[in-house]
């Protein structure tokens, strides 16, 4: 075979940093996103947050308010005024074959791909955001009412200050209330916890095991009532020495000496048997128990972990619904005008890497743009295809998949599911994540289809109804959907009811 050298030219697609910035601001949540503001500030002396610059007329993200009505034109000039920026990536090249998903999202943000390498630095002074309304000053952050809530340490710290102890005892206590987990059990056992801190020294960690037992006592007897258990059982028996010493209290706690199977699955025969009370008094006694809180630290777990933003807001605007996105989540970014220009005039040693740094600066204020006016124009497609929900509630939900909105949008299935995930869109019923609005379909005797979501609700409203003497069976509520016309299977319904926390119907009977 002779061997020779030949040119053949050929494409390939290829993802810029700035692509790459673009998908992973894309997917962030709300807190993610204001983590990563806050390092890109600390990181880049060319960015800065605009306090005080009004917002600019020809922002896209300006038009807060779409009305979900209006055709898909009005996206195209929020396009326009985003992709009319200018970048340096340079044109993007194409491929013969099928686009990969990243590439579809670089032919839907690129624009027309036009390059200017000195662009005006006053452009990129504008705000990432319209301005926050601060005229109520009644208005509390949610955020800090929860950062200002006590936690369970704090808690037990306090009560124990009223206590006399010795140092030993003292520090004894102090380490088994910061052993504890949030639900306020003691997962660790006394011997592994001595263990830790005498090493090898038998003498000593029996000493430390006898410190940890004293105060273990003490813990037990402090608020909130079950604190400091080792286990279910101990908890609920702790909170039942609270309670009023009767029959039904003293059934309980023998009932919490028993294999915790049995109570869940309120045997009470069996209960009966190896406790010895009547079955009348058996019952009162697993009523008691449902009465008390079996994770007595979750009361004081910092709720700003669950804490829910909406990056969307939908509300009622005469026969339709205006989509807005929620100003108070979105940053406002510009270029720092006084370095930029002052880099202009002082292109000296060093110029290259500062002339990095901006560049750096005004893609990331150009991502964040990109982001939420992606956000908003899925936002508004969802609540185009999803009218009947947002008037009569999820019953009403309709089947939505990925691929129809990002069909409508000219957007990747990828591009959605980023979108979609850990996004929150307020609504007059709630504040939902945006997968909540996709669903699969079921079939319907007229040949139609039926969201999944509206049929969790049917479950949920059939079970809300049920008799508690004689509960909804899975195979009963199957028939109970067939009868409304929907095709449901009995272990199809069973997966629903466990995604809605429903328990059985057998633990659903009420004694």
């Amino acid at each position: 075979m002779k061997q020779g050298l030949s040119l053949r030219v050929s494409q390939h697609l290829a993802l810029t940093p700035q692509l790459q910035q673009s998908i992973r601001l894309l997917q962030l949540s709300t807190l993610e996103l204001s983590q990563e503001v806050e390092q890109m500030l600390d990181e880049n002396p060319f960015l800065e947050v605009a306090e005080d610059a009004a917002p600019r007329e020809d922002f896209g993200l300006g038009q807060t308010d779409t009305p979900v009505s209006q055709e898909t034109r009005e996206f195209e000039s929020t396009t326009d005024s985003v992709s009319s920026i200018p970048d340096d990536s340079g044109p993007s090249s194409s491929s013969d074959t099928e686009p990969s998903s990243e590439a579809k999202l670089e032919e839907s943000w690129e624009g027309d791909g036009s390059v200017d390498t000195a662009p005006d630095d006053n452009e990129w002074g504008g705000d990432a955001t319209p301005r926050k309304n601060n005229n109520d000053e009644s208005d509390v952050d949610a955020t800090e009412l929860a950062r200002s809530q006590e936690s369970l340490q704090d808690h037990l710290h306090r009560q124990a200050l009223s206590l006399r102890l010795s140092p030993e005892g003292k520090a004894a206590l102090h380490f088994l209330i910061e052993s504890l987990n949030d639900d306020g059990y003691l997962e660790d056992s006394l011997a592994s916890l001595a263990a830790g801190l005498a090493g090898d020294d038998l003498e000593q960690r029996e000493a430390v095991e006898h410190e940890f037992a004293v105060a273990l006592k003490l813990l037990h007897h402090m608020e909130p009532a079950g604190v400091g258990a080792r286990n279910l059982a101990e908890c609920l028996s702790l909170q039942l020495l609270d309670c009023k010493n009767n029959d039904e209290t003293r059934a309980a706690i023998a009932m919490c000496q028993q294999p915790m199977e049995l109570l869940a699955k309120r045997d009470v025969k069996r209960l009966a048997q190896l406790c010895g009370f009547p079955d009348a008094v058996i019952k009162g006694a697993i009523a008691l128990i449902g009465r008390l809180d079996p994770k007595p630290g979750r009361r004081f777990v910092n709720v700003e972990r669950n804490l829910v933003v909406p990056d969307v807001l939908v509300v009622k605007s005469g026969r339709g619904f205006k989509v807005s996105l929620n100003s108070d989540v979105m940053p406002r970014l510009r270029v720092h005008d006084i370095y930029a220009n002052a880099l202009k005039q002082n292109k000296g040693q060093g110029g290259a890497a500062l002339q990095q740094r901006l560049q750096e600066a005004r893609w990331f204020i150009k991502n964040i743009q990109q982001r939420f006016d992606t956000i908003l124009r899925v936002s508004s497609a969802i609540v185009e295809r999803q009218k009947n929900f947002f008037t009569h509630g999820e019953l009403a939900m309709r089947p939505l998949v990925l691929r129809e909105i990002a069909d409508e949008l000219g957007l990747h299935e990828s591009t959605i599911s980023r979108v979609t995930t850990a996004k929150y869109m307020s609504t007059p019923f709630g504040t939902f994540e945006l997968k909540y609005f996709f669903g699969s379909a079921l079939g319907t005797e007229t040949g139609g289809n039926a969201s999944s979501t509206a049929v969790r609700a049917l479950i949920k409203q059939f079970v809300a109804s049920e008799s508690l003497k004689k509960p909804l069976s899975d195979n009963q509520i199957s028939e109970m959907l067939k009868e409304q016309g929907i095709e449901c299977a009995r272990r199809t319904v069973a997966k629903y009811r466990e995604a809605l926390r429903i328990a059985p119907a057998n633990l659903r009977k009420s004694l």
